[in-house]
């Protein structure tokens, strides 16, 4: 990260205000308890770490993806785009409706056992992948976070989209490196969790699921003026 501000040698303060943003940064996408937040903890736990892996992979590739949007709009001076009221409440009639259904999807009840062994297979690593992808883009709150994030940075790099592309996806890496941690710290529940607390857990993810949805659509439908 040093290596791209070779040609600032006057002020070591840069460096250290960027090493201070990054760990804001990386707090603020690892540990906001949003929608994906519980839904990668709960993978994690029922699915393993392999696939909550996954689901993380595709929560940072919608954050890389979302980061270069903002940038590039940034860049092009269309950054009023993501605080148009409109487009705001399209983003978030949406993403509720889709997390209230993610959410009933969790109140599933489990298959009642019986003398025939049921194999039931882990979702795909695209379902995963896509599911991540689709819960973090969908939330209003992320776009207006990476606005902020972009914001702050950009100054300090110049507004050099190459720099900010790179300082991104460093950081980025740094947080995938957080919720890889966090999945492989719920996988190692899983073997002190019975049936029914798993249900129970599930029963909680689908419950904050629901509300985090009917309060994106109260706030995006009724709330907004």
């Amino acid at each position: 990260m040093v290596g791209l501000f070779r040609t600032q040698r006057q002020s070591p303060c840069l460096i250290l205000s960027l090493i201070y943003q990054t760990i804001v940064i990386v707090l603020l996408l690892s540990f906001s308890f949003g929608p994906a937040f519980f839904a990668l903890i709960n993978t994690g736990i029922k699915h393993g770490y392999k696939t909550g892996s996954l689901l993380a992979l595709g929560i940072v590739l919608s954050d890389f993806l979302l980061c270069l949007l903002v940038i590039l709009l940034i860049d092009l001076g269309a950054a009023h785009l993501i605080h148009d009221e409109m487009n705001q409440r399209f983003m978030g009639l949406m993403a509720g409706l889709v997390l209230v259904v993610f959410g009933a999807l969790y109140f599933r009840k489990p298959i009642a056992k019986k003398d025939v062994t049921i194999v039931i297979g882990k979702p795909s690593a695209g379902t995963m992948i896509f599911k991540g992808f689709f819960l973090n883009s969908l939330n209003p709150a992320v776009w207006l976070l990476w606005l902020g994030n972009v914001t702050a940075v950009s100054k300090s790099l110049k507004y050099s989209v190459f720099k900010m592309i790179l300082y991104f996806g460093i950081t980025l890496g740094l947080v995938l490196l957080v919720e890889l941690a966090k999945v492989s710290a719920a996988g190692k529940l899983k073997k002190v969790l019975t049936e029914k607390t798993m249900h129970k857990i599930n029963s909680i993810t689908g419950f904050l699921l629901i509300v985090f949805g009917v309060v994106l659509i109260y706030n995006h439908y009724f709330g907004l003026t």
